[in-house]
């Protein structure tokens, strides 16, 4: 148990890879770029200030209605679901629409019409559907400060995230194929019964900045512009959110300085499962599965095995990762742990001195894309 608290947020300590100036200035309020496969965070900017979220809410949504859901189903139209205001797909009172279109209609067209009726038939009202979305983003992704109280984002005063959850949130749906594939979508034509037109992806960075797969933007006056962007280079895979931008160009030019700071800085590290490992006493060993971590490009580190441990250091020696190996047709009964240096509260301002911490984004990540 006290290893699994630990788990929870564990951080590494890398010292003086990237000056300073490096690290882009922003105007939006809350920033984060994570590494979606490694978990680590790169870039951090009041990414645990609560904030309005608007239509990013529609990644929990449509997640959602993906994973728990059957896309197959038709969903009835309520009344009250064509009367949702905002931006809309025009549906109409009793029009039949397959549940997948919808989830179409609110990630690609940003439909809160479509949002109402996903919460109706799912739960029959956008508050039932609310207390799903929290049990869900606590339970499947271990989100602890958000708060939603509808489907599609519209303001409500205990309608809350932060950029770090929404980073969380993003990371998880961006793991699920049909998910990616409807927020990679540019345009779609649309054929309902009370609009046919072709429907746009209102996230402008697609096609127009390389490797962009997504998400989802979003405005009501009380948040500003907010915006959660994937993007793919090189076997790499960064995800950026900003919040509280006071413009739409604000939050597109922060997301892009963003973007071209992790992929100009770091880059992935890949251990295989299937590399052979050995020690002074020429045991063989291999990791138990395959890891990633990220580091700035450049960046010396070396590794050794210790007591069946695969341990990675940086030139000064400070241990950045220590993993369990399993000793090649041999059980081991060492139980796994993970060790590391802890910042001091004056590392956390990688601005303002020689030290640049990464975190593990979350518990999930570290299971599964574990840094080493």
């Amino acid at each position: 148990m006290i290893l699994l608290i630990f788990l929870l947020y564990f951080s590494v300590v890398f010292t003086s890879p990237i000056q300073a100036e490096d690290r882009p200035s922003l105007m939006s309020e809350s920033a984060i770029l994570i590494d979606t496969n490694s978990g680590q965070i790169l870039y951090d900017k009041n990414s645990k200030k609560k904030m309005y979220p608007a239509s990013i809410t529609k990644i929990v949504t449509g997640i959602l209605a993906i994973e728990e859901g059957n896309l197959n189903d038709i969903v009835t139209v309520s009344k009250n679901a064509t009367e949702t205001h905002g931006t809309s797909v025009y549906l109409l009172e009793n029009e039949k629409v397959k549940l997948k279109r919808l989830v179409q209609g609110l990630l690609i067209n940003s439909g809160n019409d479509a949002g109402t009726a996903i919460a109706e038939h799912f739960s029959g009202s956008q508050t039932a559907f609310a207390e799903k979305m929290n049990d869900f983003v606590k339970t499947e992704i271990g989100i602890t400060d958000s708060n939603f109280t509808n489907p599609h984002g519209l303001f409500n005063k205990n309608h809350y995230t932060t950029a770090y959850d929404m980073a969380k949130i993003s990371q998880y749906a961006m793991k699920n194929s049909i998910f990616r594939e409807i927020v990679s979508t540019e345009q779609l034509k649309w054929d309902g019964e009370g609009w046919k037109t072709t429907i746009y992806n209102h996230h402008k960075m697609l096609g127009n900045y390389k490797g962009v797969t997504g998400i989802k933007n979003g405005y009501v006056p009380e948040s500003g512009y907010t915006l959660v962007t994937s993007a793919t280079r090189n076997g790499m895979d960064l995800i950026a959110v900003t919040l509280g931008a006071r413009t739409s160009q604000s939050a597109y030019n922060d997301t892009t300085a963003l973007l071209d700071f992790g992929f100009s800085n770091y880059t992935l590290k890949t251990l295989s499962e299937d590399k052979v490992y050995n020690d002074e006493k020429k045991n063989k060993y291999k990791l138990k599965k395959q890891r990633y971590f990220t580091v700035p490009k450049d960046f010396e580190i070396s590794r050794y095995i210790r007591e069946g441990d695969l341990i990675i250091e940086n030139k000064n020696g400070t241990v950045l990762f220590e993993q369990e190996l399993k000793k090649i047709n041999k059980t081991s009964s060492k139980k796994r742990t993970i060790k590391s240096s802890e910042p001091s509260e004056d590392g956390k301002k990688q601005s303002q001195n020689s030290q640049w911490i990464i975190q593990v984004l979350d518990f999930t990540s570290l299971l599964n894309y574990i840094v080493i």
